[in-house]
């Protein structure tokens, strides 16, 4: 465990979001805040009476934190963390609701002014998101009274047709457009002065509504001044600026940089479909003489060199000396264009004040913190070395990890450490061509088809061409001989180490050149090696996971008629395996919950070829 009292100190008071970590580095907990530093502390007070906060405090190694502007920006960001990362001991809705938008059609010929929960790129202006849906269901209803703005769903981008006026027209709440009574060019202006409100840009509507609530109020209409209040204060509510979501779908990484003496560090934001997802930063050491371009430069070629999921923009403050170059040779590697972007207005230069901020937070008050991670890691590896007598430091190391359902449904994994921390974007999923119920099999394919690639180079990825210092297998002398046969096949050479568990699944030790070596628990290494075995197996199983779920697993049964998701599940439940589905009797195939005569007959005769 980290230092608390230390780590708390550095904690900024301002709002923003907290992200709780394992041991392994895996998010366990979002949070948001609007003082950063007390509502951490509480966590770490001895007055924790809920069980389910005491537990996950128990499994926190580490915590981080994202500074925001405001509370809505922080209530954004943490739901988007949310969404994105799953943690174990949030609360996770089943459903994917959004939070509001006010979209304008522009595109129809009498545009509306409505609420949506799911925008798209269509053309449409959306403003928001907002955090609150009374806020925006007001607002829209006042903004349609106060222009007269259609409400209906006719379809009126026909011209040759009309319709007659419903009520809001002999109401005053509408000026009958479907019936041709105000033409485009009016209507238009009325649109645009409502698009001018929600842009910011005019604050007549709201001292309007102030002089009639001052007037209701002097004519003792409290009632109607309330109303005018409460309007305004909707209005208002419309206007918290926030820059965390964006009305871009476009996917960018935005990148801060703090420079300091000696040091640097940059904070890259990733945003993908407008939404910020999650960041990352590193610290940069010995840049006295260096520049800030001369710095970021360094770190995009290096970065986006191994890089899996590049994104279409690069947003950066500082405009590069040879950029269009690096520019053409990004764009090269993606295959297909990516634009490095220095922006001077709008949303992205919001994103970027975020991450700058994020990066002068993180170099003043955390770097001291990473050093000191960096020694440790440094000390692991040697270690490391020394124990298995390795000619070169390991710092690259990769590990591999089989996950499958009863033999069905088999994948591979593959996991990266550089310099003892994980490197995500190199990590690889291998989707077995055959169901295999053998693991030796699953792992010899795996090990095949990447160790091919690196000696055919034909993956368009850089990182992917780059030799292991150290291949980890999860496993014993089985697993570790499956690698050998497969390097030596394509004349490779890697050293190989194994890591073998006890009777109670815990990790006990490494096995190297048939000999085991035990590594004390209570050790920096110990937990080095831990973390790489557990990232692998985690790996591994979400994305098999992924794959079993109804959009993704395929198996024999699914040609079955009768045969749906819940049967399914329940056969493979009951048998275990496929292979056992097809060698089981009528009688058997009725054992199980859900399968009628019927269904087992057709079951029955699917496999025995009748």
């Amino acid at each position: 465990m980290f230092d608390i009292k230390e780590a708390l100190a550095k904690v900024p008071t301002k709002p923003g979001v907290y992200i709780m970590k394992d041991q392994v580095g895996t998010i366990i907990y979002v949070g948001k805040a609007k003082n950063l530093r007390n509502r951490l502390r509480q966590y770490f007070q001895n007055t924790l009476t809920n069980r389910k906060v005491s537990s996950m405090v128990d499994h926190i190694e580490e915590f981080e934190y994202i500074i925001v502007e405001n509370e809505v920006e922080s209530l954004i960001l943490e739901q988007n963390l949310i969404k994105s990362n799953m943690p174990k001991y949030n609360i996770l809705l089943k459903d994917d609701k959004q939070f509001p938008y006010i979209k304008i059609n522009i595109r129809d010929r009498f545009p509306k002014i409505t609420k949506t929960r799911a925008p798209k790129d269509d053309g449409a202006i959306y403003y928001g998101p907002f955090s609150s849906a009374i806020s925006v269901n007001e607002s829209i209803e006042f903004l349609n009274k106060y222009y007269k703005i259609r409400t209906c769903g006719l379809n009126l981008n026909r011209k040759d047709k009309t319709y007659k006026v419903c009520l809001n027209y002999h109401l005053g709440l509408c000026d009958g457009p479907c019936a041709g009574l105000i033409s485009e060019e009016a209507y238009r202006e009325k649109i645009n002065a409502a698009k001018d409100f929600l842009d910011g840009k005019k604050s007549d509507l709201i001292s309007s509504l102030e002089s009639e609530m001052y007037q209701a109020s002097s004519d003792l209409d409290f009632e109607k001044a309330a109303k005018c209040r409460n309007t305004i204060e909707f209005l208002q509510n419309l206007f918290t600026k926030q820059s965390v979501d964006t009305l871009s779908f476009i996917d960018k990484d935005v990148i801060g940089l703090a420079k300091g003496e000696e040091n640097a560090c940059i904070q890259i934001f990733f945003v993908r479909g407008g939404k910020v997802l999650g960041r990352e930063h590193y610290f940069i050491n010995d840049i006295a003489d260096d520049s800030r371009e001369e710095i970021l430069a360094a770190f995009i070629k290096q970065y986006y060199m191994g890089y899996s999921q590049m994104p279409n923009e690069i947003i950066i403050e500082d405009r590069l000396d040879d950029q269009d170059l690096i520019e053409e040779f990004l764009t090269k590697l993606k295959g297909q264009t990516l634009r490095i972007i220095n922006p001077q207005r709008g949303e992205n230069v919001d994103l970027l004040k975020l991450a700058k901020k994020n990066a002068l937070d993180m170099l003043l008050k955390h770097s001291d913190r990473y050093t000191k991670r960096n020694k440790i890691n440094r000390e692991n590896l040697e270690n490391l070395q020394e124990m298995l007598g390795l000619k070169n430091l390991p710092h690259r190391i990769e590990a591999y990890d089989i996950s499958h359902y009863a033999g069905d449904q088999s994948v591979g994994a593959m996991v990266v450490f550089e310099n003892g921390e994980a490197k995500r974007s190199d990590y690889r999923k291998f989707k077995l061509r055959e169901n295999k119920n053998d693991d030796y099999q699953s792992l010899e394919e795996v090990l095949t088809r990447r160790f091919k690639r690196l000696v055919n180079r034909d993956d368009n990825n850089e990182s992917f061409h780059l030799f292991p210092d150290l291949i980890m297998m999860d496993g014993g002398k089985g697993q570790i001989n499956i690698a050998k046969g497969v390097l030596e096949k394509l004349n490779l050479d890697i050293p190989i180490c194994g890591l073998v568990k006890d009777d109670f699944h815990q990790t006990r030790g490494v096995i190297y050149e048939n000999v085991e070596i035990e590594v004390p628990v209570n050790t920096n290494l110990f937990r080095m090696i831990y973390i790489i075995q557990e990232e692998a197996h985690r790996f591994a199983i979400s994305y098999h996971r992924n794959r079993m779920s109804t959009r993704f697993y395929k198996s024999e049964l699914d040609n079955i008629s009768g045969v749906g998701p819940k049967r399914k599940k329940a056969l493979i439940d009951h048998f275990k395996s496929i292979e056992k589905i097809k060698l089981a009797s009528m009688e058997d195939l009725t054992k199980v919950n859900g399968i009628n005569k019927k269904v087992a007959k057709d079951i029955y005769d699917y496999f025995k070829g009748e």
